[in-house]
């Protein structure tokens, strides 16, 4: 398996964005998972390196 487990680094915007994705999914199992990784970029302001991180690790064809 070769899963980029590392959070990129920076402050605590990408710990919320997960944080509101688990819990988006959890209460809307019905919303496509890249939709919220969309919204959860844009809503926390991320990074290019931070986007691709959530693009490679929480897609629905995520590897890991």
């Amino acid at each position: 398996m070769d899963c980029d487990s590392r959070l990129p680094t920076g402050n605590d915007k990408m710990k919320k964005a997960l944080r509101w994705m688990s819990e988006e999914l959890l209460n809307n199992p019905q919303k496509k998972r890249g939709m919220v990784i969309k919204e959860a970029e844009i809503r926390f302001d991320l990074s290019p390196a931070e986007c691709e991180f959530l693009s490679k690790n929480f897609s629905e064809t995520a590897p890991c």
